[in-house]
């Protein structure tokens, strides 16, 4: 059998495992909650692997691996290490709030706070960003296909949506939870076997560093300029502040089975993140040193599995790959079709039923999917694509969303106005400047607007209280996230 024939193999044989596993999962998903949220039941385990999968896409393994092969540390600032951030700050002060308030998306959060049109826009704004992130994972799982098996990128981009669909649309959060934990393993192995043979084939660390740029692992800019350090924080908190509004990671503290798993999960997993998601960096590291010159740096580690390993060994790694970019794509789709199910489709139906619910968000997750695969095929660059999907959440969702919950004078006039403002900022920036870090220019307007028209309109329009799903309101002290890490609390 050829190298590429066992390579396709294995392939095919993990895709139907992971199918298998959608299936079975499925007999879990009885209701819309169930299917979105796993009974509300997930524990510390099954919480912590999912979170991992779920940030440990086609974005860090072939992303970051491709930045830091051109670049360096600085290259990777937005991911592992703003991915990473993002884990911990979740963890610290939204985790153990948002399990309180026993919701299903945190749009309903918006819209308990701000009112449905803060809601709206926060939603659509939501499943935009989902799409895009979706996109960028088909565009990595074609990528892995064409680089090790010469299959054409569109049917490596439509193969691989057309699987992640069927399981993710059949069993929900339970699927794509279990489906997870399998895949983090597999991630795991496929990335220490592959770093281990490429530095023994390379000679070791000894004969790689003295070969690498002086500013390699530097996390400093060399140079001082306002434009450099705006671009510099923008790195930081395109991932780290952005994602910390993310349905596909809070979806995860509201299917925990209590506060302190979802507090402890988050960080468990940031730690966990940074610590595999620093191994595809340092391949690239060393691949810019092994192999100079790639026309496509983010081919960086399906290229180094060709060149060093085994077809046996190819195929697990080629596993672990798909594992990643799958293991993202899912919760993404979820995560919008989730938003979709629960937020906009009582704008057209408000006495939509529990099965009812279950159907559109079951129908949203190919239909949203479709749209993915159509950006993928039409863009092709995966970081860009990751990198646009979070400026949106950052101009218009992030600073509403933190001050709805620390902010007890925010108010629905006052989000309004900054929503709007710090969109179009972006907007204008991303046409007339595009070397301008324009999400950063929307994320200032965002707050500065925020602070100026809340206070001047308290009022007419006084704010609204935190409430739980049934209209309650909360306890907020005790809201950070300090509960022991393993002691049992009663």
């Amino acid at each position: 059998m050829s190298a590429e024939a066992i390579i396709f193999t294995g392939v095919v044989v993990y895709l139907i495992m992971m199918l298998a596993v959608g299936v079975v999962a499925a007999k879990k998903a009885d209701s819309a909650e169930n299917f979105m949220l796993a009974g509300r039941r997930m524990p510390i385990w099954i919480c912590t692997a999912t979170l991992v999968a779920t940030w440990f896409g086609g974005s860090t393994m072939m992303g970051s691996s491709g930045a830091a092969y051109e670049g360096g540390f600085l290259r990777i600032i937005a991911d592992p290490f703003g991915g990473a951030l993002a884990l911990f700050v979740v963890g610290f002060f939204f985790a153990r709030i948002f399990r309180r308030l026993r919701l299903v998306t945190f749009i309903e959060f918006f819209e308990n706070r701000f009112g449905i049109t803060a809601a709206t826009i926060a939603a659509v704004a939501s499943i935009a960003s989902g799409i895009g992130w979706t996109a960028g994972m088909l565009v990595a799982f074609g990528t892995v296909f064409e680089t090790l098996t010469g299959v054409p990128l569109v049917w490596g981009i439509s193969g691989g949506a057309l699987i992640i669909f069927l399981y993710t649309a059949v069993g929900g959060m339970w699927a794509v939870a279990v489906t997870d934990f399998v895949q983090i393993i597999i991630i795991a192995i496929g990335l220490v076997v592959l770093l281990v043979v490429v530095l023994v084939d390379a000679g070791g660390w000894g004969t790689i560093a003295p070969q690498l740029p002086e500013h390699t692992f530097r996390m400093i800019p060399l140079e001082h300029s306002p434009e450099i350090w705006l671009n510099y924080l923008r790195a930081w908190l395109i991932f780290g502040l952005a994602d910390v509004t993310s349905q596909s990671l809070l979806q995860r503290s509201f299917a925990a089975k209590n506060e302190q798993v979802a507090q402890n999960s988050f960080y468990f997993a940031g730690f966990s993140y940074l610590t595999l998601g620093m191994i595809p960096v340092m391949l690239g590291i060393i691949g810019s040193v092994t192999l100079p010159g790639l026309v496509n740096p983010e081919s960086i580690l399906p290229t180094l599995a060709l060149d060093h390993l085994h077809p046996v060994a190819i195929a697990l790694f080629v596993g672990a790959l798909l594992a990643a970019i799958m293991s993202t794509a899912d919760s993404a789709l979820l995560a919008a079709a989730s938003i979709f199910s629960t937020n906009l489709l009582p704008l057209f139906k408000p006495q939509a039923t529990d099965k009812l619910r279950l159907l559109a968000t079951r129908i949203a997750i190919p239909v949203f999917g479709s749209v993915a695969i159509y950006i993928a095929l039409k863009v092709q660059v995966i970081f860009n694509l990751i990198l646009d999907a979070n400026s949106v959440i950052l101009v218009s969702v992030v600073v509403p969303f933190i001050a709805g919950v620390y902010w007890k004078s925010a108010n629905r006039t006052g989000t309004l106005a900054a929503m709007a403002a710090g969109f179009l900022m972006w907007l204008v920036a991303t046409l007339l400047a595009p070397d301008l870090a324009g999400d950063m220019l929307g994320l200032i307007v965002c707050l500065v607007t925020l602070v100026i028209v809340t206070p001047l309109t308290q009022k007419f329009d006084p704010p609204r209280p935190l409430l739980t799903a049934e209209g309650e309101e909360i306890e907020l002290k005790d809201r950070l996230g300090t509960l022991p890490l393993f002691r049992k609390v009663r």
